[in-house]
């Protein structure tokens, strides 16, 4: 959003009150002796997204300047946060408390989170780092609403850290990810599958049954079976308009009555390396900041409405099918697999877990993970087709991730089969 977007000093257009950010304000400061005296001295608030760019929550950007108990009248503090809450469109909020996805990230900063950052305290090697990265969560309230004996609409309200000020900036989906934005996002959510693994191994309890809340394979292929038949006349249409491609068609076509098959064994988790993962791991839900060097970026991980117990593959596979150009994805696919393993072992070894020795999983097992990960990606890609199509660079990039798939002998149910021989 631009600079010169209006604001409004007074919260009059947005649920935000002065009452309400004291009540965020005395969760962010919750080890003060006396929260409740927290003064908010200004506050403005502004759309946190463009029109159309989240369809799971309506976002708001607050800034809020403040004073604390016995600070100087001259002193002030100052936070900014986005908000999320539910959509105001009737069909969107169905949408999203249907399969609670509002829900499911609330849980996922309220009780997946802490429980990371605990086990790391416990567990980190002495005189070693291991960042999650993702926005720190200022405040949640959810309330699943009732019917009786009055109704009471469902809210939830998420407020986390606003990370834009810090110099992060999103990617640009229409000419992909840069390699330094790619491998920054692939060693960001190894850190993530690291410390999950970790803790599965470590405590000795699935993290499926730990947190019950996580998108279920069942539930989440039924929905990415519905968003797949939307997406495969859309893909068709634009197939056929197209010289050469019928071959390609012809595949798509025969994996339709598969289609269900096919995501649900391939979103099901697989021990021993079954983890979180993020599930929706393309290059929107990430903001990139460069280092001062700037030969590195660092990334952090947005929006985990869709956290799933599943297999670390999916994630990448996901983030190079959707958001890498085609010759960054034909040349550095190996090389990111490799710095993805790098990663993992070595965020795992800071834990105490020896993935190769303890679990007997090696890069190999990665590639050939990830090989079929690909398919699954494809269908997840499809069911947003129409976030690519209309843009002749997404359009291209989706062309020719279609060929080489095809050349790969990639788009055909039997890797499911494959996969359940072995």
């Amino acid at each position: 959003m631009s600079d010169s977007e209006e604001e409004s000093s007074s919260g009059a257009d947005w649920p935000v009150t002065e009452e309400w950010l004291q009540a965020v304000l005395k969760s962010h400061h919750e080890d003060l002796p006396d929260p409740s005296s927290i003064t908010v001295l200004d506050f403005t608030v502004r759309p946190g997204c463009e029109s159309g760019e989240s369809v799971l929550s309506d976002i708001l950007a607050v800034a809020v300047k403040y004073r604390l108990p016995n600070d100087p009248a001259e002193e002030k503090h100052s936070l900014s946060f986005i908000v999320k809450l539910l959509p105001q469109d009737p069909f969107s909020r169905f949408f999203v408390t249907e399969a609670q996805f509002d829900l499911r990230e609330i849980k996922f900063y309220t009780q997946v989170v802490p429980d990371l950052e605990n086990f790391k305290s416990k567990n980190l090697a002495p005189n070693t780092e291991l960042e999650l990265p993702i926005p720190k969560c200022y405040y949640a309230h959810y309330n699943a609403g009732a019917t009786e004996p009055e109704p009471i609409p469902p809210e939830s309200v998420l407020v986390l850290e606003n990370i834009k000020p810090h110099g992060y900036v999103g990617a640009d989906f229409s000419r992909g990810l840069t390699l330094r934005q790619t491998k920054a996002a692939v060693e960001s959510i190894a850190q993530v599958h690291a410390l999950s693994l970790s803790l599965k191994v470590k405590e000795g309890k699935l993290l499926s049954e730990r947190y019950p809340f996580l998108f279920q394979t069942t539930r989440a292929s039924d929905s990415y079976q519905q968003l797949v038949e939307r997406g495969l006349p859309q893909l068709a249409q634009f197939l056929e308009k197209k010289t050469g491609l019928q071959s390609v068609l012809d595949a798509l076509n025969n994996l339709r009555t598969s289609t269900k098959e096919i995501i649900e064994n391939l979103l099901k988790p697989e021990e021993p390396m079954a983890l979180i993962t993020h599930t929706d791991f393309w290059c929107n839900n990430l903001m990139f900041k460069d280092e001062k060097d700037a030969e590195k970026s660092t990334c952090c991980i947005l929006d985990w409405q869709m956290v799933t117990y599943s297999r670390p593959t999916n994630d990448l596979a996901l983030l190079l099918i959707s958001s890498a150009p085609a010759e960054l994805r034909r040349l550095h696919t190996e090389t990111l697999l490799d710095d993805y393993w790098d990663t993992l072992r070595a965020s795992c070894t800071k834990l105490g877990l020896n993935i190769e020795t303890e679990l007997n999983y090696d890069r190999k097992n990665l590639g050939d993970d990830y090989k079929r990960s690909q398919l699954l990606a494809l269908l997840l890609c499809i069911g947003s087709v129409d976030v690519a199509l209309g843009d002749p660079l997404t359009e291209d990039r989706l062309l020719e991730l279609l060929r080489d798939l095809h050349n790969d002998g990639l788009l055909t149910p039997d890797i499911v089969n494959k996969e359940q021989q072995e």
